[in-house]
């Protein structure tokens, strides 16, 4: 069988010895190295994922300082706070909790 005569330079170069340990430098990395392309894409989305859960934080955190200066300039609000959340009541008063019924009427 003969080789068309343009396939000749293209086969010497991928023949030489130095296309064939390239070639399996590159492969080694892509596939088997400790850091393969499965793991590089993993670490991406991770951090894409903390990129976003940092930018929620922030948020929350801006939300909490406003709330909390507005609570600290009243002392009413903060009672009201007080009482809501955490139930805190005066002595001598009674707390009676209301509990919403379920959907299914239990």
């Amino acid at each position: 069988m003969k080789i068309p005569r343009f396939l000749v330079p293209v086969l010497r170069v991928v023949r030489s010895f130095y296309f064939l340990v390239g070639g399996a430098f590159v492969v080694w990395m892509l596939v088997f190295d400790a850091n393969d392309i499965g793991k590089q894409v993993d670490i991406y989305r991770k951090y894409q994922d903390l990129v976003s859960e940092k930018q929620y934080y922030l948020d929350n955190i801006e939300t909490v300082k406003k709330d909390r200066a507005e609570l600290m300039s009243s002392p009413a609000l903060l009672e009201k706070f007080a009482r809501e959340k955490y139930l805190m009541k005066r002595p001598g008063e009674d707390l009676f909790i209301m509990v919403p019924e379920d959907a299914e009427g239990k």
